[in-house]
């Protein structure tokens, strides 16, 4: 299972607007929770094995967020693939395997 959630706080205070470190302290939960995860500019990306292993990681993220301000947006995406496993990394290496095999006009080299 995958889950991509962005979780950031509204009513921080700041004039800057910046949630830097309520994000930060997001991820830190993601990573020590164990669980392989990917974070980008936008998203966190968790893969564990069922929901309640992966949302209880989303939750304590979550509650870690809800520190620095007075209102929590949460974002939520979910793969759910039972029987799959390294799917974090499977899924962009299937897809970077076919744009070698095939060039940008989709024609076979």
């Amino acid at each position: 299972m995958l889950v991509a959630f962005s979780v950031a706080p509204s009513g921080t205070g700041r004039k800057d607007g910046s949630v830097t470190d309520a994000v930060a302290d997001a991820v830190r939960v993601v990573r020590e929770s164990g669980l392989p995860h990917r974070t980008d500019a936008m998203f966190t990306t968790i893969e564990g094995p069922d929901w309640d292993t992966v949302m209880d990681v989303v939750k304590r993220a979550t509650e870690a967020v809800q520190a620095h301000g007075s209102r929590v947006s949460l974002v939520l995406k979910a793969d759910i693939r039972p029987g799959h496993e390294g799917e974090l990394d499977g899924k962009v290496r299937r897809v970077e395997e076919r744009l070698a095999d095939h060039g940008a006009d989709g024609t076979d080299r």
